[in-house]
């Protein structure tokens, strides 16, 4: 096939004897490659989504290729004009696929720096206009290639909380539409609309504007940074875990959403990274001298992002993660999921008597919650239940619900003596906060970005810059406050303590009690449901009823000048 279409490009430019052959050979190579690097492109689909060790060879076969074949288009580049016929958009899909490949690679890999690498290939392909041309031409598939791009161009800065770049991409590709829309009159142009819809809701769903003074919006990361878990202070005594997997699932009716991504897992997967190495930047930070002391930096934990799995997807990859998780290690398994009651009553109270959270059914789920009744006296087949977790309480396993039904989790029992805990959202908020659940959940906002869910329980919707860092500050203080009543807690319960000692657990933990003594000093949260919940129980008078930390978090809403919407003595109110 690959020799006919030689002939046939090669003829079209003229009598095919008058080609030197190094011209010819040049065209052949080259052909040669493109076939190849799309037979691995298209093979990459086949592999096992889950599982880390299979895909590694294979993805480096294609990385070699496509390397060869950007290089070898790049030093060859008059003859493929001139024998080959080569389009600049053709040397754009070269492109493209590499930034996909960058891309996918962060996905198995979790390692911030390839979403740098992606960035630059998609940057590059704009910047020199690759697909400018592709408009001229008379083919709606070219253009589609070309909106896929933008779209996949957006999920990256997106990553990257490069918003400017994600602002000037969405106006690019809503022009794009509109002219593809209204040269070809095609059936997809309500999808490409709603792909605009998506983004731009996913762009507003910060419920909070941190400005400059001269009023741009300041784009604010939250990934860990070298100063963001509280340090482990001398004395300390914490267990040596390390988090080394984590399966961040989503399964919310109606939350805003990108790609696959909620709202509420973009924020999770971001809470689970470190920001992206720079090392230009790094070299010349103030203040990093004496970060070289320092041992090596760990890498990010490994994740799986789940959007709508079913039942036996989430099993097989949390099958997966369990299978492979090296010693000493924790598994992380977030749920942002619609909650799942049981349909009848039980006389008992077993790991499968309480529900859970929703798992895919493959067919539409009527009005939302509404899951489809059986017989009442069997439990609910799409949901996880507590017991479904059982088994792999055999490994250290770290558990955070987000859900109208978290309090499920509350009734699990540590069958293995290993290591377990269980953050749990409130299962209701207050009514003047409810309408905010499309644009993601309070409680993971808390978790993922506190300062930002603090402000808006205090009904602030925008902030100056210098205000926002001066707080940040306190709030590190706050946390490392945190991070000592745990520790010197006499009756918490070992498992906190063992998780303790890895960054990510560490602040995932601080700022759940930072979330939790929030919550019960605010005056409109007044149920005991608009309160998060942890298995085992956390010691309140030592954690989140705290008064050191209560009289921190007054001082913290009087910097906000916000102290009227906290309760000053709450202890009283118990």
């Amino acid at each position: 096939r690959t020799e006919l279409a030689i002939k046939e490009i090669m003829s079209s430019g003229g009598a095919e004897d008058d080609i030197p052959q190094a011209e010819r050979k040049t065209v052949t190579d080259f052909c040669y490659l493109l076939d190849k690097s799309k037979q691995l492109f298209n093979g990459l689909r086949d592999l096992p989504q889950y599982g880390q060790k299979q895909w590694q060879s294979y993805f480096g076969r294609t990385f070699d290729v496509y390397t060869k074949l950007w290089k070898f288009q790049q030093q060859h580049r008059q003859v493929l004009d001139n024998r080959y016929g080569l389009k600049r958009w053709q040397i754009g899909e070269i492109a493209s696929k590499i930034g996909q490949l960058y891309y996918h690679y962060y996905l198995r890999t979790s390692e911030t720096s390839y979403l740098n690498e992606a960035f630059s290939f998609y940057s590059a392909i704009r910047q020199r206009s690759y697909y400018s041309q592709v408009n001229k031409e008379d083919r709606p598939e070219l253009v589609v290639k070309k909106l896929r791009y933008y779209a996949r161009f957006i999920v990256v800065c997106l990553l990257l909380n490069k918003m400017d770049v994600v602002k000037d991409l969405v106006k690019e590709l809503s022009d794009e539409i509109e002219d593809y829309t209204h040269r070809f009159n095609t059936e997809d142009q309500v999808e490409w609309n709603l792909v605009l819809q998506e983004v731009a809701a996913f762009i507003e769903a910060d419920p909070v504007m941190v400005l400059n003074d001269d009023n741009t919006i300041v784009i604010t990361s939250n990934r860990l940074s070298e100063t963001g878990a509280p340090l482990l202070e001398q004395g300390m005594i914490v267990g040596q875990l390390a988090l080394a997997d984590a399966l961040i699932i989503g399964n919310c009716n109606n939350q805003v959403k990108f790609s696959e991504l909620t709202i509420d897992m973009f924020r999770m997967l971001q809470a689970l990274e470190r920001e992206p190495m720079n090392l230009a930047s790094q070299m010349n930070k103030p203040g990093m001298q004496e970060s070289t002391e320092k041992p090596a930096r760990r890498e990010n934990p490994h994740k799986y992002l789940l959007y709508k799995p079913t039942f036996s997807q989430l099993y097989t990859f949390l099958a997966a993660s369990f299978k492979e998780l090296p010693a000493n290690s924790v598994l992380l398994i977030y749920m942002s999921a619609t909650g799942v009651f049981p349909s009848g009553r039980s006389d008992s109270e077993g790991p499968y008597d309480f529900g859970g959270v929703l798992t895919n059914s493959n067919r539409d789920i009527i009005n939302g919650d509404a899951i489809h009744k059986r017989n009442q006296s069997y439990k609910e087949m799409h949901c996880l239940h507590p017991g479904d977790l059982y088994p792999f309480t055999r490994k250290p396993l770290f558990i955070i619900v987000d859900s109208s039904n978290s309090v499920a989790y509350k009734n699990f029992t540590n069958l293995f003596g290993q290591p377990l805990v269980c953050l749990l959202s409130p299962t209701a908020y207050p009514k003047a906060l409810q309408d905010q659940s499309q644009r993601g959940s309070l409680f993971t906002l808390f978790l993922n970005n506190p300062l930002m869910a603090f402000l808006f329980v205090s009904g602030l919707s925008s902030m100056r810059r210098g205000l926002w860092e001066k707080c940040q500050d306190y709030l590190r203080k706050i946390n490392r406050d945190i991070a000592q009543l745990l520790t010197h807690s006499r009756s918490i319960d070992q498992s906190f303590l063992q998780f303790f000692g890895d960054e990510f657990l560490r602040l995932l933990l601080t700022r759940f009690i930072f979330c939790s003594a929030t919550m019960r000093m605010h005056k409109i949260f007044r149920e005991t449901r608009n309160y998060p919940e942890s298995y085992p129980q956390l010691p309140r008078d030592e954690t989140v009823e705290n008064p050191h930390l209560q009289k921190h978090i007054l001082e913290l809403a009087s910097i906000l000048d916000v102290r009227n919407v906290f309760l000053e003595n709450t202890l009283d109110d118990y």
